[in-house]
């Protein structure tokens, strides 16, 4: 109960941070001029947009650092947890600072991007490969029994060997750039993850990661907070800034639970929202027509008719239809 407890206040504490970073954060951003750049081809609501601060992502980055490392459950798979959600989100601020302070409009190349959230999850798969009592294995979702390693009880998993590098640099990269896509309608991104975070900071608690479970509280009680800011009509946007640290940050706690295959199901909006650009793309090049509206998805449903915040409260439910899903998928 002192552990749920704990979660509790964690969540409450991240959310409380996140509320007082952002009066204090969001009149420098305006000053900054670090103004949203929006899609001339994009939906014509979005226009008014044009202007309003970004780079809000490091409100995020802040409290979650100093919720977590205040929690006083502070070990080796919190500081890489944090460190990664850092890393990527540092990617992010490099992007978003060349496009809209330096005012170059493309911002790190593509390949740059991929080579440098490349790095980072190597890292990651290194450590958690050699750290990890299960090895190069990971968890899969729906299979029936349970194993005991160490002092953990687990649902039954696979063993990867010398392919677990390169599943996890996947998984991670993939998850990176599918929270980006999502981040597009006030409030999309930083609800859906809020959700997802809410999840993995339950199952961690209850499979006995104790520092996992706060470093998702943490990110559950940022993101809540900075609803307040970024719901409809969003007084600041995330940026890269933020959709790429969220995105390490779910990332980072499935790999160090082992549960990489759950992301696909828990984060089945982010991998829509990818899916459908990827069709889309595919599409155009092989037809020279589109399957969508607009990509990402939520586009595609404002060009046809939806209010923006009905698609964010769909996408809202949705993922909280599928997170309980995935507490059934890992039972």
């Amino acid at each position: 109960m002192i552990q749920h407890k704990q979660l509790i206040y964690t969540i409450i504490i991240g959310f409380v941070i996140t509320l007082i970073l952002g009066p204090l954060i969001i009149p420098y951003l305006k000053r900054l001029k670090v103004g949203q750049m929006v899609r001339e081809d994009g939906p014509q609501s979005h226009l008014t947009k044009s202007g309003t601060p970004t780079i809000g992502g490091i409100i995020i980055i802040f409290s979650i650092l100093i919720t977590s490392l205040t929690s006083g459950v502070i070990n080796q798979d919190l500081l890489v947890a944090l460190a990664a959600t850092t890393a990527f989100g540092i990617i992010g601020f490099i992007d978003d600072f060349i496009k809209v302070v330096l005012k170059r409009s493309l911002g790190l190349r593509a390949y740059q991007k991929i080579l440098l959230q490349t790095a980072v999850a190597i890292l990651l798969a290194i450590y958690q490969s050699n750290v990890s009592v299960m090895g190069t294995r990971i968890i899969i979702p729906f299979i029936q029994g349970s194993v005991t390693i160490g002092n953990l009880v687990i649902p039954q998993y696979l063993d990867l060997g010398i392919l677990y590098i390169p599943f996890i640099i996947f998984v991670v990269i993939a998850t990176v750039n599918s929270a980006n896509l999502t981040d597009g309608l006030d409030g999309l991104a930083s609800g859906v993850t809020l959700i997802i975070a809410a999840f993995f900071s339950v199952l961690a608690l209850d499979w006995g990661y104790t520092s996992l479970a706060i470093f998702a509280g943490a990110v559950t009680g940022a993101c809540l907070g900075f609803l307040r800011f970024n719901s409809h009509p969003a007084q600041v946007f995330m940026g890269d800034t933020g959709s790429l640290a969220l995105g390490g940050a779910i990332a980072s706690v499935a790999v160090l639970m082992n549960v990489s295959m759950i992301i696909p199901i828990v984060g089945g909006i982010y991998f829509a929202e990818s899916l459908s650009v990827i069709l889309q793309v595919a599409s155009y090049k092989l037809t020279r027509k589109r399957v969508l509206k607009m990509a990402p998805l939520h586009h595609h449903y404002e060009l046809s008719g939806w209010a923006e915040t009905k698609v964010v409260i769909v996408f809202w439910i949705i993922t909280v239809i599928l997170c309980l899903i995935g507490m059934i998928a890992l039972s």
